[in-house]
């Protein structure tokens, strides 16, 4: 393992928890709190989001056409999407048993809280939820994907990438063969830090 990646994929992770910390500091800037997964705004904070809601005649009066014409389009993806969903919660409750790979909490990735937002028309709620969903759904099946990648075949990439997934740093260094062919069943079935974080984490409140 090439320790200096490690150690700065180590850092991300801390940058990503303070990330949180500081997104957890706007609940009080923002007059809402988070209690048994819902979300409970102040009523004050409330009747001043209602004074912004814009009607829903004004919000397609002042979309584009083209926005409008293209709309079809995008609610089209709710197919292969909720596809994705169904086949990767059936993929992992069949193979990660066998393989002895912790499933992926989908709660952990789709989240469906903007509705609460009062400020929000019905058709904005809409389109909202509807991005989370997706978005939430394509982070899990990347999740999914990262631990059956980590089983199968925990190798890193030669070529630069864009983005590295959860997993990444716990893979062997392109060419090395002899660590490879020496730890790969140990390395396969190192998900240790994923039960130690489950462990130590709050329950997931669930989708609202």
């Amino acid at each position: 393992m090439n320790d200096s990646l490690d150690s700065m994929l180590e850092k991300m992770h801390l940058l990503e928890k303070d990330i949180l910390r500081e997104l957890q500091k706007k609940e009080v800037e923002f007059f809402y709190e988070v209690r048994r997964g819902k979300v409970r705004f102040t009523e004050e904070a409330r009747a001043r989001h209602k004074l912004l809601v814009k009607k829903f005649a004004a919000y397609i009066r002042d979309s584009r056409f083209m926005i409008l014409l293209t709309t079809p389009v995008i609610w089209s993806c709710i197919i292969p999407i909720a596809l994705m969903d169904l086949f990767m919660t059936i993929y992992q409750a069949v193979c990660f048993p066998i393989y002895g790979i912790p499933k992926v909490k989908r709660g952990d990735y789709i989240r469906l809280d903007r509705r609460h937002l009062a400020y929000l028309n019905w058709a904005e709620k809409f389109n909202c939820e509807y991005c989370g969903y997706a978005n939430g759904v394509i982070a899990c099946a990347t999740e999914i994907a990262a631990r059956t990648e980590q089983y199968w075949c925990p190798i890193k990439h030669a070529l630069r990438m864009k983005s590295m997934h959860s997993r990444y740093r716990h893979f062997f260094d392109y060419g090395d063969a002899e660590h490879y062919r020496q730890q790969i069943e140990t390395v396969r079935r190192s998900f240790e830090d994923i039960d130690q974080a489950e462990a130590k984490a709050p329950a997931s409140p669930a989708s609202t």
